[in-house]
């Protein structure tokens, strides 16, 4: 004799299946990101010992091993730190704008960010990281502004590819304001390339405390955005119809992501492809719902990026390749891969 459970049941045995799926999964990513942060703090120019690592910790800053692990744990950190906070802001950005391709970097947020921190240092004298960050905020959220008001011209609103033309047409505007303010200025010049290609390497204590308390105001932002994003991806009509309210849904979203880009950008530079393939890898992993992929591309993000910094170690020992560099070298042929094999979720 079959049994039959009723509807209701089934579905929310269903539920609770992919609910415990998703927390596995989310678990082994934890796992795996503490293990990346663990080579990051043994690994460099030269390699140190479990028995450095404690030694450092303990508060032992003599020999080459404690005092390379002394600095390299707040590297980790940055790293770790900056990494989720792009994978979070891309994810935000492609649930706002309902663009696949959305990003800071692609949209030229992060630009924004640039030329502003770019001109504070130039005409000025902007020096310390705490302005820096408010600085770059403040350019990020206008970059946004613009790119969303360029996109939203003509027939049909603020459609995907226009956002993304938007912000492809401001980023390399934005981009040759930078060589313009820079160039004249031999004394900032060396400086400033070095800080535009990408890195964590000037990662200290002190930076994660000024930095620390952006990154969890706009984390929290962005959290509380989750469900708002889920209905923002059926549509601004149905999403209303859902009692959504759609332009404070979006606009507080956005305000997340823009202190997450900004506040990251300041401490490390412009980092490019995190906050584009992060979002994407998440998906295939747990779908599209906003509650579980923001903090999977808060995981995946921050251990992309502590790893992209651990090789750049590696591949040009004694020196170090930025970790910029290493980004767009990784993200750009993986997400080709992603796109060529059709297995992109659609938003």
């Amino acid at each position: 004799m079959t049994t039959t459970l009723p509807a209701g049941t089934a579905t929310a045995d269903l539920l609770r299946r992919t609910a415990r799926s998703r927390a596995l999964r989310l678990l082994l990513v934890l796992v795996a990101l503490m293990l990346i942060c663990v080579a990051s703090v043994t690994i460099g120019s030269r390699d140190v010992g479990i028995e450095d690592v404690l030694a450092a910790l303990g508060g032992s800053h003599e020999g080459f091993g404690p005092a390379a692990v002394a600095t390299r744990i707040p590297r980790t950190l940055l790293a770790a730190a900056a990494g989720a906070a792009l994978g979070v802001s891309g994810a935000v950005m492609q649930g706002v704008t309902r663009n696949p391709l959305a990003d800071p970097g692609i949209l030229g947020i992060n630009t924004g960010a640039s030329l502003a921190v770019v001109v504070g240092i130039a005409w000025f004298g902007l020096t310390t990281a705490s302005t820096y960050i408010w600085v770059a905020i403040l350019g990020a959220g206008l970059t946004a502004v613009l790119v969303y008001t360029l996109g939203s011209l003509g027939q049909g609103g603020a459609t995907p590819l226009k956002l993304a033309l938007a912000g492809a047409a401001t980023g390399a505007a934005l981009t040759s304001f930078i060589s313009a303010v820079v160039l004249p200025r031999s004394d900032i010049g060396d400086s400033v390339r070095s800080w535009q290609i990408g890195g964590v390497g000037g990662g200290t204590y002190a930076s994660l405390l000024q930095v620390g308390p952006f990154l969890l105001g706009g984390a929290v932002l962005c959290a509380l955005s989750a469900r708002a994003l889920n209905s923002l991806a059926l549509g601004d009509e149905l999403a209303a119809g859902l009692g959504e309210r759609v332009a404070a849904a979006r606009g507080v979203a956005s305000l997340g992501a823009v202190v997450l880009c900004g506040a990251s950008t300041a401490v490390t530079g412009p980092i490019g492809f995190v906050g584009l393939v992060v979002p994407h890898t998440c998906r295939l992993l747990i779908g599209p719902d906003h509650r579980w992929l923001l903090p999977f591309s808060a995981l995946v993000g921050a251990g992309l990026l502590t790893a992209a910094d651990v090789l750049g170690r590696i591949v040009a020992r004694p020196d170090e390749l930025a970790v910029g560099i290493l980004t767009a070298l990784l993200g750009a042929p993986f997400f080709i891969a992603i796109v060529r094999r059709q297995k992109v979720s659609r938003l």
